[in-house]
């Protein structure tokens, strides 16, 4: 589900078609692709962006679904530590032109002290070790992170372009609490079933006998619990990423139904890839970035029709008390700009949260991802942590570490010999 945990992205760039249809895979670089808190008070010195002199006050307000006008951010603290995924921010060191980090440093005289990870739980045991002032975040880690009180509320009036995010990402539940506003959407994906050929069909086409590529992650439950709620209407599942007890054994069970030696279960692009390319399997969940590929190498696959599709949003948010609040919040609004989300857009093959973003080399990546189409926005079930309260609607689900807990013990049974794609 959406890059997240150990299915976080690896960005690989693939060659033309090779031998009987076949991809000749290059990769150039592999990449990382992705209850209430206590209330931050205002203002102080670690934790809120200082005022430019002039300004009527030195505090600047909590952020809230509409903020009031805020005094501009203060001079830059000197240094900024940031931590984030491969492949999010790039200073030039896999190709030249590969460079969304320098200009920030130029222009905000903001040092960034760069951390990189592979997976949400490295993310998560870096974050815990302090020192952070911003971070990319996964939904899972998100939501945990907010409930832990570790990640501050923003204000979102010193984000100049957080208003051209469209409202469908900005109000995710897991960037919100009690009407703040705890992260600024960065990258976004969607998860496609597609098959090639005769491949099977139908919603339940993926979990069937037939040999068939599922991505690596707790959160891809989810979809097999949405391909249930079209064909058992009787668990009465309502949102995938909110699953009571039962219902999760219902998404179980269809998942071990499908077990067998012909499953691949990818962590990255390139693993993915090889394994539609070689023809291991037939159908797959897969990007809209993959799809491209295959386009390009005239090797066409369909997407599933009545197959509802689930996807991600990955966000910065702000540490709880950061050392430097006026390079980071130039920072976010750094990495919401057309500047950094336009090449971070075309290095990872994920679609920019900021459709003004959508032009020179992003433009393909924009248009395999509909960006620009609200409608099919609105279509996509995007993640959010499931937690015991069923995301605050009531009831009695279970949490994320049940589903991984379930997941690891899926992978734990699979056959011996079982087909598995790894980095």
């Amino acid at each position: 589900m959406g890059l997240m945990g150990r299915d976080r992205l690896r960005r690989a760039r693939l060659g033309a078609a090779l031998g009987a249809g076949g991809l000749a895979l290059a990769a150039l670089a592999q990449v990382g692709a992705a209850s209430a808190t206590s209330s931050v008070r205002s203002p102080t010195p670690s934790g809120t962006p200082v005022a430019t002199p002039g300004s009527e006050s030195g505090a600047i307000p909590s952020a809230t679904s509409s903020p009031a006008p805020s005094a501009s951010i203060g001079k830059g603290e000197g240094t900024l530590q940031v931590l984030t995924f491969q492949g999010y921010v790039e200073y030039g060191g896999a190709s030249s032109r590969v460079n969304w980090l320098t200009p920030f440093e130029r222009e905000s005289g903001c040092v960034v002290k760069l951390d990189r990870v592979r997976t949400s739980e490295e993310m998560a045991a870096r974050f815990t070790e302090g020192g952070y002032d911003v971070l990319s975040a996964t939904p899972d880690l998100a939501g945990l992170l907010v409930q832990q009180g570790k990640v501050a509320p923003l204000d979102t009036a010193l984000v100049t372009d957080y208003r051209r995010i469209p409202k469908r990402l900005r109000e995710l539940p897991g960037l919100r609490e009690d009407d703040k506003v705890y992260g600024i959407p960065y990258l976004w994906g969607v998860n496609r079933v597609v098959r090639e050929g005769d491949g099977p069909r139908g919603p339940l086409a993926l979990y069937g006998t037939a040999p068939a590529a599922i991505r690596n992650s707790p959160l891809s439950i989810a979809d097999a619990a949405l391909a249930l709620r079209g064909t058992r209407p009787q668990l009465k599942i309502k949102d995938p990423f909110q699953l009571t007890p039962a219902q999760l054994d219902a998404a179980m069970k269809l998942l071990a139904e499908g077990e067998g030696p012909g499953r691949v279960y990818w962590d990255g692009s390139l693993d993915l890839v090889r394994a539609l390319s070689a023809e291991q399997v037939r159908i797959a969940q897969v990007l809209p970035y993959h799809l491209d590929l295959f386009q390009r190498a005239d090797r066409p696959m369909k997407v599933l029709k009545g197959v509802l599709a689930t996807g991600w949003v990955d966000s910065w948010m702000l540490a709880a008390k950061p050392a430097s609040p006026n390079c980071a919040y130039r920072w976010l609004n750094w990495m919401s700009s057309v500047r950094a989300q336009r090449p971070a857009a075309a290095w990872t093959g994920l679609a920019p949260a900021n459709p003004e973003a959508c032009g020179g080399r992003a433009r393909r990546i924009c248009e395999a991802y509909q960006v620009r189409d609200n409608r099919r926005l609105r279509d996509v079930l995007f993640a959010a942590r499931p937690t015991r309260d069923c995301g605050g609607q009531g009831g009695e689900c279970t949490d994320y570490a049940g589903w991984a807990e379930r997941w690891k013990s899926l992978r734990a049974s699979s056959e011996p010999g079982k087909q598995r794609i790894s980095d």
